[in-house]
């Protein structure tokens, strides 16, 4: 089996890249004893942007024709949320127009597509975690264009909607309050956001199985539970012997600057679609943390 990955070269993709292969991404669950790594033949083409430019439809279509893959993971995006808000076309360009060519291209070599979505396709108002099939209503453009590309995939394709990602490789909430922890000023992080917070180490592992599988429609991969940011900067410090009473507790609407895209108030998912088709739920976001913290090398001190 071949599978061309796009955005290779992201937090997402760097696991991914270890996951397909079989291998156990930084921060990821030690395989059992006797496990075996490589389950299946499977030769990955990682492609990060400077190979595979999505919004150009003949650079996609000469390397799919190129590559000929059988599954084509498709993580490459612009995931700037308030950059989006800022640049309407050019987020549609990547993030819808972008999938469109892969599709037209994995279409003519017959290869599955899995596409690689978001929380914030959801407005946050149900006052519940989204299952696969409730009614979406983005706030932002980041979400419309990252819908309108689950709009351009075929039934057969596998759609993952995921949130707030944090891996080892690469920029995201958790490294920042690490950074912010080195410093003297109080953190503050909004309380009236919540969301589903989620290692790539574990979401990788779990989209490489669905993409082996072949498994058309939407599924939410998600670590379990679910925080607000607050909550989740509190247990950061925790994780590393720092004091999570140094963290406070603010409100959106206190954020200064305000950001440029709204945000929904609970986008935290259901895992429905994977639970009610048997398979077992990721670990808790507590422990995909614990094991995320090991992985940077940071040993806990005193708090």
């Amino acid at each position: 089996m071949r599978v061309l990955l796009t955005g290779a070269g992201g937090q997402l993709g760097r696991d991914l890249q270890l996951a397909l292969a079989g291998e156990v991404p930084p921060g990821g669950v030690p395989l059992a004893p006797g496990h075996p790594r490589r389950p299946r033949s499977i030769d990955v083409v990682a492609a990060d942007r400077s190979r595979l430019p999505i919004d150009v439809r003949g650079a996609v279509a000469a390397v799919v024709d190129g590559v000929r893959p059988d599954v084509i993971v498709h993580a490459a995006a612009r995931t700037d949320v308030d950059g989006c808000e800022g640049d309407r076309d050019g987020a549609f360009l990547v993030n819808a127009l972008g999938t469109r060519h892969l599709v037209e291209a994995a279409g003519r070599v017959g290869a599955h597509l899995v596409y690689i979505s978001t929380d914030y396709v959801f407005d946050g108002r149900l006052g519940r975690p989204y299952c696969e099939w409730d009614e979406p209503n983005p706030l932002s453009v980041y979400g419309a264009s990252k819908l309108a590309g689950e709009h351009e995939c075929p039934p057969s394709a596998t759609v993952v909607r995921t949130s707030w990602l944090a891996g080892v490789h690469g920029d995201n909430a958790v490294r920042r309050v690490l950074g912010l922890a080195r410093e003297e000023a109080p953190l503050r992080f909004v309380d009236d956001q919540r969301g589903s917070p989620t290692f790539t180490a574990d979401l990788a592992v779990r989209v490489a199985a669905l993409a082996l599988e072949r498994l058309p429609g939407t599924y939410h991969v998600t670590n379990a539970g679910a925080a607000t940011r607050f909550e989740l900067a509190r247990a950061v410090l925790a994780a590393v012997g720092a004091d999570p009473g140094r963290v406070q507790a603010i409100s959106t609407a206190d954020l200064d600057p305000p950001p440029a895209a709204p945000r929904p108030v609970d986008s935290s998912l259901d895992n429905a679609g994977l639970r009610l088709a048997g398979w077992p739920a990721l670990p808790a976001w507590e422990d995909g943390l614990s094991r995320f913290v090991a992985a940077l090398g940071i040993a806990p001190g005193p708090r």
